[in-house]
């Protein structure tokens, strides 16, 4: 066994030398270990984290009606309740809605079919519902929301927000055509049972893109978007120690991805601060953080493409996740109108880029 006083004496000549110090000079000498031991890594993980920045974009000029916002969060967890497998006139329905929608924007529509085996026939047909602007060719950003809701319940937040988010960037792009092909893409199935698995909605498209050859720029999802608080201690989050980088109220926007795709994360993140109030945090995590990975951006991560999710933070803020309560009078129409503008305005910087 090693003499335990050499490190000691190591130390000892190290901090305070052959002859004794002041006092001063050994306090800041521990201040900078601590520094070196805690704030450092601290800082280090903020950075790769959450991506601090003081870049942001221009204030948006364009508007976006609460009122037609909550139309079709309404239209979707109130009429077209419960929209899942178990009630395909539901979730035909609500897809048929979603089409009209993209038709009426002008949109290039595109419906891709698939079945599968469910709890209730052997060869169900389901419904991928795309609107396409833009360019015919090249490259292409998608924006993805789900349409189907877990078990018996509204899904006003889940998802009937990033359903309704969609519908509104598709007014949007009607109005300023983008420069890039731009896709926005609704899906059924992402919710359990199906969800993780190859049959959810998403995986289906990601698939068939890589197939074809598309090279997709980058995929964003819009997984719920409509609940958002002042009230103190309302955020919460999957480990502790991300109380130290992010708010503590549930007020912003939550931009998420792995750390594969912290270029993609920031550059959303920078093109979406400032195009309106809200405040725009991020984080890029690995997927085995819960909830980095829980929508179906996972889907384009497997086929190799590039994914993010915009989104309230879900069950980390929202109390009425997976539950009966989730009903559209719980939901901030005004903040999510600008989650829609900052999106559309990053899309448009992203692909001006």
């Amino acid at each position: 066994m090693a003499d335990s006083t050499v490190p000691r004496s190591l130390l000892k000549r190290l901090f305070f030398g052959a002859q004794p110090i002041p006092f001063k000079k050994r306090m800041l000498s521990f201040i900078a270990l601590l520094f070196l031991l805690v704030a450092l890594p601290l800082l280090v993980g903020c950075v790769m984290i959450s991506q601090p920045t003081l870049v942001k974009n221009k204030a948006s000029s364009l508007t976006v009606n609460p009122k037609d916002l909550e139309r079709h969060v309404r239209k979707l967890a109130i009429d077209f309740s419960p929209r899942n497998d178990e009630h395909p006139e539901k979730l035909n329905a609500a897809a048929d809605y979603i089409l009209d929608q993209f038709k009426n924007a002008g949109a290039r529509v595109e419906v891709q079919k698939f079945s599968i085996a469910t709890a209730t026939s052997q060869d169900a047909e389901f419904r991928n519902l795309s609107g396409h602007y833009g360019p015919e060719t090249g490259p292409r950003i998608v924006v993805g929301a789900h349409y189907d809701v877990y078990g018996d319940l509204s899904g006003a937040d889940d998802n009937a927000s990033g359903v309704a988010g969609l519908i509104e960037l598709a007014k949007l792009f009607e109005q300023h055509p983008p420069t890039m092909h731009v896709e926005l893409v609704s899906y059924p199935l992402e919710e359990p049972p199906y969800y993780s698995s190859d049959l959810m909605g998403s995986g289906f498209h990601a698939r068939a893109l890589k197939k074809a050859g598309v090279e997709v720029k980058l995929m964003i999802c819009l997984e719920m978007l409509g609940y958002f608080t002042d009230k103190a201690s309302s955020q919460k989050y999957p480990v502790q120690f991300l109380h130290l980088y992010y708010p503590s109220r549930g007020n912003f926007i939550a931009i998420a991805s792995s750390f594969k795709y912290r270029k993609e994360t920031l550059a959303m993140k920078k093109a979406m601060r400032g195009a309106t109030t809200l405040p725009v945090e991020s984080i890029n995590a690995p997927s085995s953080l819960p909830g980095i990975d829980f929508s179906d951006h996972r889907n384009y991560w497997a086929s190799g493409y590039p994914a993010v999710m915009i989104t309230d933070t879900s069950f980390y803020r929202n109390p009425n996740y997976h539950k009966e309560s989730d009903t559209p009078d719980t939901l901030d129409y005004e903040k999510m109108s600008q989650v829609v503008i900052a999106v559309f305005e990053a899309i448009r910087t992203i692909t001006n880029s």
